[in-house]
């Protein structure tokens, strides 16, 4: 099956891509610059942006993962909010960057937000590869986003849909959200 060939369009090409993030790399240096940084980044939607990113930001850091389920197979959030890994790392008293691959509702990236708290952190930000603030229903602490979109389900650069399209290059929009068989 040629999945390419169900690509509506192109939101953002990999030459605007690694453009942005070089840049937000380029700010989150700067603002992290001497501080105790942990990125976080969340699975399995973030691993390919956050694999760029954190080449982006040359300074020491830690990394982990935490992994959380809210979306299932389909296209909305299930609103049921699941973590399936915790972060490993001690983040007491350290700062805390949580590497997101969208923002929209923010249900699941305020629940890990909320859970980090608890450990007592320094502080905790979230970098979005995308935010759609026309679907946001809680408030989270984005301190840095690459780029906003309207209502379009984007896969593509890491996002999926029911589990594919993560390995284009590009972030993209489908032409039919079928399920695949």
């Amino acid at each position: 099956m040629d999945y390419k060939g169900n690509v509506d369009r192109v939101l953002y090409d990999r030459d605007i891509l690694a453009e942005r993030v070089a840049e937000v790399g380029r700010q989150i240096k700067a603002d992290f610059a001497g501080k105790d940084l942990v990125v976080v980044a969340v699975l399995k939607g973030a691993f390919v942006f956050a694999a760029d990113l954190i080449r982006a930001v040359d300074l020491p850091m830690a990394v982990d993962f935490a992994e959380i389920i809210s979306y299932g197979e389909g296209t909305e959030t299930t609103e049921e909010v699941v973590l399936t890994k915790d972060v490993g790392v001690n983040v007491k008293g350290r700062d805390v960057l949580v590497v997101e691959d969208i923002v929209d509702t923010g249900l699941t990236t305020a629940f890990l937000v909320d859970h980090l708290r608890i450990r007592d952190p320094r502080r905790v930000d979230v970098c979005a590869l995308l935010y759609k603030p026309a679907k946001q229903r809680v408030e989270v602490p984005l301190r840095y986003v690459c780029f906003e979109v309207g209502d379009v389900f984007a896969v593509g650069y890491g996002l999926d849909y029911a589990g594919r399209y993560r390995n284009l290059p590009e972030i993209v929009t489908l032409k039919e959200l079928e399920r695949e068989e």
